[in-house]
């Protein structure tokens, strides 16, 4: 079962310079700022309501994120969902036919086991569920 959109992850090559451009937008500074060192990237999360934005700057040229900005530039980089059982949820998805980036859920920022959607099998976006583990 979804719960909410839980944030929508925005890619960036620098968080100094895109971080004070969304501490403006938004009227305020930042939440907190995380590195993930399995995933290679440095997170910026701003809270909105149930939901927020997370930036992610790459950290090693051969992050997921670096290789994203190489192909597409800065922009909207995935939408996350949190869901109550992610192992039952990606049996669930994948007995439906999507394309799982991630059979076996990873660690993720904010204290959230992830796994990602191919974008293949959702209309082009890449989709990550996510489920709280503090």
């Amino acid at each position: 079962m979804y719960k909410r959109l839980t944030h929508i992850g925005i890619a960036v090559k620098d968080l100094g310079i895109s971080g004070p451009v969304f501490a403006r937008l938004f009227g305020r500074k930042e939440d907190h700022i995380e590195e993930v060192a399995e995933q290679r990237v440095r997170a910026m999360f701003f809270r909105i309501g149930e939901g927020g934005v997370e930036l992610l700057e790459p950290t090693a040229a051969e992050s997921p994120i670096a290789k994203f900005l190489e192909k597409r530039g800065e922009g909207v980089h995935h939408l996350s969902f949190e869901v109550d059982d992610i192992e039952k949820e990606i049996d669930r998805l994948t007995a439906e036919g999507f394309e799982m980036v991630d059979k076996v859920p990873r660690r993720g920022a904010d204290g959230f086991r992830i796994a990602f959607l191919h974008p293949k099998s959702t209309n082009g976006v890449l989709i990550e569920i996510s489920q709280k583990t503090d």
